[in-house]
């Protein structure tokens, strides 16, 4: 696997990281896909680990890392397991991310420590229930000032860490005006909030999504984050962080197929000897780690531009895109080595067949991808 550029420090946490997916995650995620059932002792000791602080400061209990750092943990759990993995990659991009970005350091001093140690998950409602992609012109939920209070109503759908045991609070985008849009932080447990019951998904099993209705919910004005009507240009950079780490994501499903391949082309044997001697399988395998290590230097490609203070919008999206997409045709390759083994959820590749699709979706599709690509390029 390739380490190209990265820090001593990085390689070792990379490696830290690596031992505790194939360890911990890999042995019980069968069992916790099957079920399904969200993995709380496992997201547990992530936050022991200080996962879930990885790229902010100390003085909130985070690690004092930075996002390719993040990326890489992202990586190494989406290799064994992409429920762990997108837990991990929503709960510090969508759920502390946007605090430790946007909020002033009252909102910083009250909820990040927790966040960041892993004690609790956050959650940013964003899509809702008849939009996707066209958010702006799709969005119903409304926030109306009473007083010091702000009364929002509206529901959200498709919203990642929103049921959870461990789940604390969901940013919220809500109209606050004509044309204003804001977001702001309610605590799951408001009177008000109702959660609705986990969907059944076709992958991502084990990653608790849900729907979240608010009925004339009251939270201060005060959890209004950052600046009142800027919630729109928020959760555009939030998302183009979020490409980056989904990026690392896919990457992390294509090593594992990767990985996964190569162990059994050496294992299973048809026509005298191990299928991996067969050039058709052979050169299957060879293109598959073509597309992981080129994923992989796109999606750290975009992380140093973020981290330089560079423009990163286009890598992003790039990163995003072919990620994405290479990590779904990764996957049906997979299951064609594996045969009618692969066609069952006792393997990984199985597993993810199912995982994989969601990839091209989350955080953008891939239409909306090459639509930002193709405006950047001027057309």
């Amino acid at each position: 696997m390739s380490s190209f550029e990265l820090t001593d420090e990085q390689e070792e946490f990379r490696k830290v990281v690596a031992a505790f997916a194939d360890e911990v995650v890999a042995p019980a995620a069968t069992e916790f896909n099957a079920e399904p059932r969200f993995p709380t002792e496992i997201i547990r000791q992530m936050g022991e680990m200080g996962l879930f602080g990885i790229p902010f400061a100390s003085e909130y209990g985070g690690m004092d890392g930075d996002y390719l750092t993040l990326c890489l943990a992202i990586e190494e759990l989406g290799r064994v397991d992409q429920s762990v993995g997108i837990t991990l990659e929503a709960g510090v991009g969508l759920g502390a991310a946007p605090i430790a970005e946007f909020g002033n350091e009252e909102q910083k001093q009250r909820w990040l420590p927790e966040l960041c140690r892993g004690e609790k998950l956050g959650a940013f409602g964003l899509t809702e229930p008849g939009g996707g992609s066209d958010v702006f012109g799709t969005a119903r939920t409304r926030a109306v000032q009473d007083g010091d209070e702000w009364v929002i109503d509206g529901s959200k759908q498709f919203i990642t860490n929103a049921g959870t045991e461990m789940t604390s609070i969901v940013t919220v985008t809500a109209w606050t005006a004509e044309r204003e849009m804001s977001a702001i932080i309610v605590p799951i447990d408001t009177p008000g909030v109702s959660i609705a019951p986990p969907y059944r998904k076709v992958g991502w099993h084990a990653s608790d999504t849900r729907e979240l209705t608010f009925d004339g919910v009251r939270v201060p004005v005060a959890n209004t984050l950052g600046d009142r009507g800027a919630g729109f240009r928020q959760f555009l950079q939030t998302l183009d962080d979020g490409r980056i780490a989904i990026a690392a994501l896919a990457v992390g499903l294509i090593q594992g197929c990767v990985d996964e391949c190569v162990r059994y082309a050496g294992e299973r044997e048809a026509f005298g000897g191990p299928i991996g001697q067969q050039q058709a399988i052979a050169f299957k395998i060879a293109d598959l780690e073509v597309a992981a290590q080129t994923a992989r230097q796109m999606y750290r490609y975009a992380c140093r531009r973020k981290l330089a203070g560079l423009p990163y919008k286009r890598e992003a999206s790039i990163a995003k895109l072919y990620s994405s997409e290479q990590a779904v045709t990764a996957a049906r390759e997979a299951t064609q080595i594996f045969g009618g083994m692969g066609f069952t959820t006792e393997t990984l590749v199985g597993r993810f067949y199912q995982d994989a699709k969601i990839l091209e979706i989350g955080e953008g599709t891939s239409e909306v991808q090459r639509m930002l690509i193709s405006r950047d390029l001027g057309l």
